[in-house]
């Protein structure tokens, strides 16, 4: 059984009318929602059930597919480094020959 509280209070203007709010009563205290407690044992385990989920929705490559990444992989690191080495061999003969004379 839900009772309605009424407050009555003077209209903003000074006028003398007074109207009314109507409120939801304050819970007791005995009905205030507890507290969760953390149990870390629990926790580790839903992290483990939930990525062993997501691991068993992952598609995963045949073996096809994965040499074929293998090999880009290695080719774009050979192509990059070659790159790199480059610039370095002309920076260095550029800061000797002309910067430090």
């Amino acid at each position: 059984m839900a009772t309605t509280v009424k407050k009555i209070k003077l209209d903003s203007k000074k006028s003398g009318k007074k109207t009314t709010d109507t409120k939801a009563p304050e819970k007791s205290p005995k009905n205030k929602p507890r507290r969760k407690v953390y149990n870390p044992l629990a926790a580790f385990f839903g992290y483990v059930t939930g990525s062993w989920d997501e691991i068993r929705q992952v598609r995963w490559p045949n073996r096809k597919a994965t040499w074929g990444m293998t090999l880009a992989v290695i080719a774009f690191t050979l192509f990059f480094s070659a790159v790199i080495l480059i610039l370095d061999s002309l920076f260095q003969i550029l800061f000797k020959d002309f910067l430090l004379k």
